[in-house]
């Protein structure tokens, strides 16, 4: 039987040990690491204007800096829990934020759009295993009581970032460069790396399981070949034979897939975790909901900067309400609805009036008050705070602690597809109803119809959301219990099961070396 080896070094100086528990330190340095990634993901989408003119092409084909980086996130998300097994977690973690910081400034160094696709995918590679490795650090560091306000606390920041980032990448491409939109995450990366360096504990499993290859390369095919023809279709045409195979070939080797992974005695992927009621409707739900909340992000700067003709920093000031709307009520859905509601009324409500606003934007033409764009993107953020709140913390509601890392790992895999997919069926509709493509449909048109398209994408996330239990996410929604001593399993890794004194006090501190 597999033992879990923790090794420890100095965490942090006593006095700083004291003033804040060690699952606060982890926290901390996941917040940064999260930061970072989710910035440089909606920060790109104001610059895909600058950069389709630097490289001579069109905005829609430059969406694959934006797509390039999502693939490469959802492929190395799955083998992440194996890296982090095979190598020890705060080892895997300072060499993805490494990588990360690394391809960064490559992708500032571009010089041609084939550079900067393959230095974004770098960058998901960094983003792949940063994401998984330190949420299975989180969710380890909190009892399954306080993973509410934990989730609140790390969506308020996974919403700060996308705020500040369309913000800052215009502001940076209108007044230096679209190489800074980059550029910027060098000092982020270093300062983070140096906090996680002193402050988090190494953990890894001496007798790593074997990597999972072939489910590697399915889950990688099934994944490339989907994107490439969702997103290529509109240009080659739907009845090319490299699109017409590549659309046969992605759902045949997602079954296969699935049937290696069932067999599999030790897979990349955990199937069998589906069989959990609220984590298997959590997941697909949660595929709807951020493919239609993210493929709207995606298309609105297009459309700010294209048929409105706003600035980048303008089009990234009117998308700020979205973000701070979704950062307010986040926190008051984290704190107090889920807690007497539940996840289903916030989640299919909030769905559906996201959706609803969505759908509004059916009014919004080229000469519209920008005032008026930036007040329903601000309802829409209104509407989707508590849906993710809800989202994150329902799925893990009945996972057992020793599978949290696993069902970390799949539900970010899902979030990268997902994000991947709503932008690809977002731009791929908008490609195929351009004036070139569809003769009579003015461009204004083909945004809305698009605005719709990734809006139906929110209600079918809300009719699935309304399939789940409350019952079931009542262990996330009671106050925590008041228990005379801490357990081990509050601190430490479940699995590792060490003593209370082992832990230290009331997770103040980092587990002691134990083997």
């Amino acid at each position: 039987m597999a033992q879990h080896t923790i090794t420890n070094r100095p965490s942090s100086p006593p006095g700083h040990r004291r003033r804040l528990p060690y699952r606060y330190w982890v926290a901390v340095v996941y917040v940064l690491g999260l930061f970072v990634e989710i910035m440089d993901t909606t920060i790109v989408n104001v610059a895909v204007p600058a950069l389709a003119a630097e490289f001579g092409t069109t905005p829609i084909h430059t969406h694959w800096a934006v797509l390039g980086y999502l693939l490469s996130l959802a492929l190395f998300i799955p083998a992440s829990g194996w890296i982090g097994d095979r190598f020890g977690t705060k080892r895997v973690f300072l060499v993805a934020l490494a990588l990360f910081t690394v391809a960064s400034a490559l992708c500032g160094l571009a010089q041609t759009l084939d550079q900067l696709i393959a230095f974004r995918i770098l960058q998901g590679v960094g983003g792949g295993m940063l994401t998984p490795v330190g949420g299975a650090m989180l969710y380890r560091a909190f009892p399954q009581s306080q993973r509410a306000k934990a989730a609140t606390a790390v969506f308020g920041v996974a919403v700060l970032a996308p705020a500040i980032g369309p913000v800052l990448g215009g502001l940076l491409v209108d007044t230096a460069s679209w190489r800074w939109i980059f550029y910027i995450n060098i000092p982020l990366g270093i300062l983070t790396v140096a906090l996680a360096a002193t402050v988090l504990v190494e953990h890894r499993e001496p007798h790593a399981r074997r990597f999972d290859i072939a489910g590697f390369v399915l889950g990688g095919t099934a994944l490339t070949t989907t994107l490439y023809g969702l997103s290529l279709g509109p240009t080659l045409g739907w009845t090319s034979p490299t699109i017409v195979a590549a659309l046969i070939c992605a759902p045949l080797v997602a079954v296969a897939f699935v049937m290696v992974e069932r067999t599999r005695s030790e897979p990349l992927v955990h199937v069998a975790l589906f069989r959990d009621p609220m984590f298997r409707i959590g997941n697909i739900a949660g595929g709807f909901l951020i493919g239609g909340y993210l493929g709207l992000i995606f298309l609105l700067p297009l459309f700010l900067q294209g048929p409105q003709g706003q600035s980048a920093l303008h089009s990234g000031l009117i998308l700020l309400p979205q973000s701070v709307g979704a950062l307010v009520s986040s926190q008051i859905a984290g704190r107090w609805w889920y807690r007497h509601y539940g996840p289903r009324p916030l989640m299919v409500y909030g769905a559906l009036l996201a959706a609803a606003s969505g759908v509004a934007f059916l009014a919004v033409g080229a000469d519209t008050d920008p005032l008026v764009t930036a007040a329903l993107l601000g309802l829409r953020g209104l509407a989707i705070g508590p849906v993710f709140i809800a989202l994150q913390t329902a799925t893990y509601a009945t996972i057992s602690p020793a599978a949290t890392g696993q069902a970390v790992a799949i539900y970010n895999t899902q979030r990268q597809v997902s994000a991947a997919i709503g932008i690809a069926l977002g731009a791929a509709w908008l490609t195929a109803r351009t004036p070139d493509k569809a003769e009579g449909v003015d461009p204004v048109s083909a945004f809305h119809e698009s605005f719709v398209l990734v809006s139906i994408l929110l209600l079918v996330g809300a009719l699935i959301s309304a399939r789940i239990k409350t019952a079931d996410a009542r262990a996330t929604m009671d106050p925590p219990p008041e228990p005379p001593t801490r357990t081990a399993g509050d601190v430490a890794d479940p699995p590792a099961r060490l003593s209370a004194r082992e832990a230290g006090d009331d997770g103040a501190h980092p587990p002691r070396s134990s083997t």
